[in-house]
């Protein structure tokens, strides 16, 4: 068990929102379902090994951009997969942000963006910035493209 768990409230959404987050992510799974009446009040899942909690807890609270889940992808294709699945039903935004259906924010980050950013080469790293920050989706070959002018 980790130490540290991400915690989701649902207002009546978690199965729903549990099947869908275990759909998209390869390595996930539900590791469990608590059901009162049938129907379900929390339940733990993994994705990609991290693991989360939801609960029905009702519409006393809704999720902001203020905690986002920030996922690293390796790929052009891993960002473009995961941006369209989680954004549908919700809304694309900038720099690699979106919300999904459920109103939770994603950040879809290609690991290239942090390597470009955190360069030596300040001017380098700038102009990675500056290209960054007029996406929408983060596009790998474009941020590279004006990372080396």
């Amino acid at each position: 068990m980790q130490k540290i768990t991400t915690f989701l409230w649902f207002n009546d959404q978690a199965e729903e929102a549990i099947n869908f987050y275990t759909s998209i992510f390869k390595n996930s799974k539900i590791l469990s379902l608590h059901r009162n009446q049938g129907a379900v009040m929390s339940g733990t899942f993994q994705l990609e090994g991290q693991e989360f909690m939801a609960l029905n807890g009702g519409p006393h609270f809704t999720f902001t951009p203020a905690i986002s889940l920030f996922v690293n992808c390796e790929t052009q294709q891993e960002v473009d997969e995961l941006w369209e699945k989680l954004s549908e039903g919700g809304s694309k935004e900038r720099c690699g942000w979106l919300r999904d259906k459920y109103g939770l924010s994603w950040q879809i980050i290609p690991s290239a963006l942090g390597e470009m950013l955190h360069s030596e080469d300040a001017e380098k790293s700038g102009r990675a910035m500056k290209a960054m920050l007029q996406m929408d989706k983060i596009d790998i070959a474009l941020l590279k493209q004006a990372y080396n002018g």
